[in-house]
């Protein structure tokens, strides 16, 4: 894949505008501490940061009218001819308007989250469900390569329950980048997004204190050195 470098290391070269997505309902966990470490390594590079924690901020991942502030058809909800007309009009809720410009405003997506069941957590699923419209994000051969979201980077950063052996080809779990092929190919590549290899720290409650706080230097290392890393193949179905 070609390599990825905005020069994040010039002090002449322009900031990064990195939205940071947390999905933990507690703050004080794992995930919460590389919530914080990323906004603060980051921040600390002179990056432009906003972040959401989708939690804290009560977010309703259920997706239905609330979404709009147009109606299309009143008497048959179908969500993706409401999404198209809404783009039209201008017509989405405050709400999931401002989560769409902050999308389009980012140049690298972080989302923080736990592997629930094989996937995101259903508060970052329901996120992505209200705020992917078709027409606005994706839609009219928009699609991968050509997708509205194309030159802008994401990355996965999670934590697992298991162990990394279980994430291995044969392991009790499977493929990790099979695990993750609906995120990063299906969701993310597909809107246009370039992805970056996922941050994985595997099984944090079965660490010690001080393996944790090695995992956080680690992810703020990486963090620091994102501009020499490469895009990756995320696959296909």
């Amino acid at each position: 894949m070609a390599s990825i470098n905005f020069g994040w290391n010039n002090k002449k070269s322009k900031t990064m505008k990195i939205l940071i997505i947390l999905a933990h309902p507690e703050l004080k966990s794992f995930n919460g501490a590389m919530f914080l470490t990323a906004i603060q390594t980051l921040e600390a590079q002179g990056h432009q940061v906003k972040k959401l924690d989708l939690y804290r901020m009560g977010f309703d991942p259920v997706s239905d009218r609330k979404n709009f502030s147009t109606v299309s058809n009143p008497d048959y909800f179908k969500q993706q001819l409401e999404e198209l007309h809404a783009t039209e009009l201008h017509g989405f809720s405050e709400l999931i308007d401002q989560q769409q410009v902050l999308l389009e405003w980012c140049e690298l997506m972080i989302w923080q989250f736990p592997l629930w069941w094989y996937s995101v957590p259903a508060i970052l699923k329901g996120w992505v469900d209200r705020v992917f419209a078709m027409g606005r994000v994706y839609g009219d051969g928009h699609f991968n390569e050509t997708g509205k979201l194309k030159g802008k980077l994401a990355l996965l950063s999670l934590t697992t329950g298991d162990r990394e052996e279980a994430f291995l080809p044969h392991g009790s779990t499977g493929s990790l980048s099979g695990v993750l092929r609906p995120l990063q190919r299906g969701i993310l590549a597909y809107t246009g997004f370039s992805v970056l290899r996922p941050h994985v720290v595997f099984a944090p409650v079965r660490l010690t204190d001080s393996q944790r706080a090695n995992e956080l230097e680690k992810w703020s290392k990486r963090l620091m050195s994102l501009a020499k890393e490469n895009s990756i193949a995320v696959g296909s179905y």
